[in-house]
């Protein structure tokens, strides 16, 4: 390929022929032709600069977004992360309380089972102290009775033979009254 100049352009000679075209009419074509070109050629390396920094800053973003995605990817995996260690330590601290909630309840359970024994144990001492007390009662109370009657027996015994000793000498009175009489 050929590349050409504005000076290759400027610089072109032509060969003059017999009925060719007008020569300064040529030479002011040839002089837009290379400003235009002089232009064209300032906005291609303008547009090659402009492309090369606008390639330039994708590449940034591009090199942003990357880095984003990776960030991200490491944002969703710390998050499933977390969730897995969470979930973990949720199941850990569910089976701790379940755990702990079983002693607890076999603890009152055993508490409340030596509860209802004391409180067996305790009702039939009281059975057995109510029987005693009972029999104990009765036993006094037999012992009073027996100690009341012979109470009774000794205290009625000397009025029951001074009684008789009266009834006696009443007896003998009345008779030696009605042998006087008589």
């Amino acid at each position: 390929m050929l590349v050409l100049t504005p000076l290759d352009i400027h610089n072109k000679e032509f060969k003059r022929s017999f009925r060719g075209y007008s020569e300064e009419e040529v030479d002011e074509f040839l002089d837009l032709v290379v400003a235009e070109f002089e232009r064209l050629l300032r906005e291609n390396e303008d547009l090659k600069a402009k492309n090369a920094d606008l390639d330039g800053r994708l590449q940034h973003y591009k090199t942003i977004e990357e880095t984003l995605q990776n960030a991200i990817v490491v944002a969703q995996q710390a998050a499933e992360e977390l969730k897995a260690s969470a979930r973990k330590e949720a199941v850990v601290i569910k089976e701790q309380a379940e755990a702990e909630a079983r002693k607890i309840k076999e603890r009152a359970e055993r508490e409340a089972a030596s509860i209802l024994n004391r409180v067996s144990e305790a009702r039939q001492t009281l059975g057995r102290f109510n029987a005693e007390l009972k029999a104990l009662l009765r036993t006094y109370l037999d012992m009073l009775e027996k100690a009341t009657a012979s109470m009774e027996g000794a205290l009625t015994a000397p009025f029951a033979e001074t009684a008789g000793a009266r009834l006696k000498v009443l007896d003998a009175f009345k008779a030696e009254n009605d042998e006087n009489e008589e």
